[in-house]
């Protein structure tokens, strides 16, 4: 086989196994002369949390990368209750339109979605207990990557896909912070056979809400039913660790924050089994002027590129779309980093601006439905919290083809180049 001798040699070190380092590492692997390994800091490959949603942008992109027919198990949610917690009203359903849809959206286990796209890695790729210290950019001869155990690594290009607490957004971008928000996140997997007797409309996924808390049940295949709970507290006079993420933590402390619900529902939470519970402290930072860094040879994929802390329950589908498109983007440009990287900042930080913008303009729709109310009742606080599309035209996320995105902005690129 010829190889094309203008195509430059590449060393990719990618940090992070979660969905976004894997997808990353998959399509990466697919370009000639490009050589990549993933760096995780876990001694053991495994996904910390409970369930994941996987919507038509997710399947559009691991359609792309080939990994689509690989993940097989999963609950279909075609509909999405939001009710009250205490009273039980339901407040908003949605039916999703089943025409024209080859795969269902769909709940399943994040370790379901992990397992598939392990399946497309290539031999070698991963590298276990590799807990990343800090990085040096050495300038022309690319960045020196230090590891905790002593390992010293060499890279043309770094992929952050470390989420939110990203330690390479740190090395990088020095000034940026997050903020825990105040929000506070127990999850946990559970028999449906232990809960399917409470209520029928508990096989429905789901929130029940009170003003500042929220439970979510959702069935996620193989026989397992997820509960995703949290409760909000003011951050000016609460605070959580950078840490907790994934910590085991006491049934009672959890139902503690419950205690306005539904008996049903406070009897879900009491069948979880002790020790069943995660928690995790979210935490935000602001929008990133960049997602690129150090003169083309750092780049951020996934939650760390934009630490919006799971705002619009897709944050897999966002990082494997950057993955993706960065792939793509090396391979046309050769992987000549100082085109290919200004082209993925090009596609993809707009997509992220908007999702920023998004945010604000509806925190200040919520905030002047408040004012509006004067003296608002129980009710109508957890009314006022409702996440539905507000007549917005939400499709740019969740029915999002990042093929055709990706031909929209070559086929723009090429032509500018004929005018040229």
């Amino acid at each position: 086989m010829t190889v094309d001798a203008s195509i430059r040699n590449l060393r990719v070190a990618v940090i992070g196994g979660g969905p976004g380092g894997l997808a990353t590492a998959i399509a990466l692997s697919k370009i000639p002369n490009v050589s990549v390994n993933l760096y995780e800091q876990a001694s053991l490959l495994r996904e910390v949390g409970a369930g994941i949603s996987i919507g038509a942008n997710t399947w559009n992109v691991l359609e792309l990368l080939g990994v689509a027919d690989t993940l097989t198990s999963g609950h279909p949610t075609w509909t999405i209750l939001n009710m009250n917690g205490r009273s039980g009203e339901e407040l908003d359903r949605r039916e999703r339109p089943r025409g024209g849809i080859t795969r269902p959206p769909i709940r399943t286990q994040r370790t379901e979605l992990q397992k598939a796209l392990l399946a497309h890695v290539k031999p070698g790729v991963i590298q276990l207990s590799k807990r990343l210290a800090r990085m040096v950019d050495k300038g022309r001869k690319g960045v020196e990557l230090y590891f905790e155990d002593g390992t010293v690594v060499e890279a043309d290009l770094v992929v952050g896909a470390d989420g939110i607490r990203s330690v390479v957004r740190d090395a990088a971008w020095p000034s940026y912070e997050i903020k825990f928000t105040g929000t506070t996140i127990w999850r946990t997997l559970l028999p449906w056979d232990a809960v399917k007797d409470l209520d029928p409309r508990f096989e429905i996924t789901g929130w029940w809400h009170t003003p500042t808390t929220h439970v979510y049940f959702s069935p996620v295949g193989e026989g397992l039913w997820e509960i995703a709970s949290r409760a909000w507290q003011d951050p000016a006079t609460n605070s959580a660790s950078k840490k907790s993420w994934g910590v085991p933590v006491e049934n009672a402390y959890v139902e503690s924050y419950f205690t306005e619900y539904l008996p049903k529902i406070r009897e879900a939470l009491a069948r979880v089994p002790s020790g069943g519970w995660r928690e995790f402290a979210a935490f935000a930072g602001p929008e990133l002027a960049q997602l690129t860094a150090w003169n083309n040879k750092v780049v951020l994929v996934g939650d760390s590129s934009h630490a919006l802390s799971g705002a619009f329950g897709s944050g897999a589908g966002f990082a494997i779309e950057d993955g993706w498109i960065l792939a793509q983007a090396l391979a046309y440009w050769k992987n000549d980093t100082s085109k290919a990287l200004p082209l993925f900042d090009a596609i993809r930080l707009p997509y992220y601006s908007r999702m920023y913008a998004h945010l604000a303009a509806e925190a200040d729709r919520r905030a002047t439905k408040l004012k509006d109310l004067g003296d608002p009742t129980f009710d109508e606080r957890v009314r006022n919290k409702i996440i539905t599309d507000g007549g917005k035209d939400m499709s740019w996320i969740y029915q999002n083809d990042i093929g055709a995105v990706w031909k929209e902005h070559i086929d723009r690129l090429e032509k500018d180049k004929e005018l040229v």
